[in-house]
């Protein structure tokens, strides 16, 4: 009797191919990204930086340039990255793009990690007191188990 085992396609077994890190402009999300970008740099991997924009629910900005103010972020989080890269041009190089989506944190950083099929998903620990209660991004994205997800504090 012959037993037949089913194989599954293994990402990363040399490396990680794709590194994504989910940025929002907080200290730890930078730092996050630093480390990310450090991984990326020895791993000769595509750095995919993330930044998810939230979305709200009709009404919630009555009057407020909420839109406008995420696309700044956007746009800051991207000059950051480029600065960052230009100062460490011939020194360090790595590969990376920037990405938006759209959603609560986690669902957006989902969706990117699987769009872009990483093998890796870098976050920074959150800052905020209630997600040791609730639950932060990072422990759901490690409890998904989908990929190996590193948190930098």
């Amino acid at each position: 009797m012959t037993e037949q085992h089913s194989h599954q396609f293994e990402r990363g077994t040399d490396g990680p191919k794709v590194i994504v890190v989910g940025v929002d402009g907080s200290d730890s999300s930078l730092r996050a990204a630093a480390y990310a970008g450090g991984l990326a740099r020895r791993q000769h991997a595509l750095l995919a930086v993330v930044y998810v924009r939230p979305v709200l629910a009709a009404g919630a900005a009555m009057g407020a340039p909420v839109a406008e103010t995420t696309d700044e972020i956007a746009e800051d989080l991207v000059a950051q990255i480029r600065e960052a890269t230009e100062r460490t041009k011939g020194i360090f190089d790595v590969r990376w793009e920037f990405h938006t989506f759209l959603g609560d944190p986690y669902s957006g950083l989902v969706k990117a990690a699987d769009e872009l099929k990483a093998d890796a998903v870098v976050v920074g620990a959150s800052e905020q007191a209630g997600h040791r209660i609730v639950g932060s991004v990072a422990v759901r994205l490690v409890k998904a188990g989908r990929w190996p997800v590193t948190v930098v504090p």
